[in-house]
């Protein structure tokens, strides 16, 4: 059977390199992205949603100067679309803008994920690929080819690049837009006060390291050091 050379995507529509029609597509949404506005209220209350959810998983992830942060989103979702048919530049600002502003109070690195048209590669911060040894990609992403928010953390961030992949301590997925192959091992799903940014899904996790050894380990500090004193 001949497979159909156009396939379902998260970003624009999910166009393959083969497919000639994907440089109108792509246009096509780049003008629509460029002419969604949002009012003043709007920006205003998904900003404060935004930072309350990043201010829970700070909290319970234990984020500190030096943690590196995963960020996945949909502007399209957010305004209650289907991921990929209703991209915001002015949205991704929004939430480019909460979050740098966030995340750089701590310390925090942040790594904005692309949508699936790009292999949902990473934007960052060069001097974050290169101090962490990330494997760079090239690919300068757009709204149709990238989504809103990796394109506006791409012009937001100093000397912006792109990674295939991160081993992330924790991560913020807005619109389902499946942040967990760069979240390192083990992920550990985090409840905050919300589950929703506008109309987004909203899924939140932090990581730990993998607990080793039988019946016999020792998790705990103050247990170890117990058992150290008995002896």
């Amino acid at each position: 059977m001949e497979q159909n050379p156009r396939v379902a995507g998260d970003c624009d529509e999910g166009v393959l390199e083969e497919d000639t029609s994907k440089i109108e597509s792509i246009t096509e949404t780049d003008a629509s992205a460029a002419a969604t506005t949002l009012g003043s209220d709007t920006k205003q209350s998904i900003a404060s949603a935004l930072r309350e959810c990043l201010e829970d998983l700070a909290q319970e992830a234990g984020l500190k100067e030096g943690s590196l942060v995963v960020v996945g989103a949909s502007t399209s979702e957010v305004l209650g679309r289907r991921i990929g048919t209703a991209t915001s530049v002015d949205l991704g600002q929004v939430l480019v803008d909460e979050v740098l502003a966030f995340f750089t109070s701590l310390g925090c690195d942040v790594a904005f994920q692309c949508c699936e048209h790009l292999n949902r590669s990473l934007v960052l911060s060069r001097s974050v690929a290169e101090s962490r040894g990330y494997n760079q990609v090239f690919a300068i992403p757009v709204p149709g080819a990238g989504g809103a928010v990796a394109s506006c953390a791409y012009f937001a961030l100093p000397d912006a690049c792109l990674v295939s992949q991160v081993s992330a301590d924790a991560g913020i997925d807005i619109g389902d837009t499946l942040i967990g192959m760069h979240l390192r091992r083990v992920a550990v799903p985090v409840r905050g006060r919300r589950n929703q940014i506008g109309n987004a899904h909203v899924t939140m996790a932090r990581s730990r390291p993998p607990l080793v050894g039988g019946s016999r380990a020792v998790y705990d500090e103050q247990t170890a050091r117990a058992r150290l004193l008995r002896r």
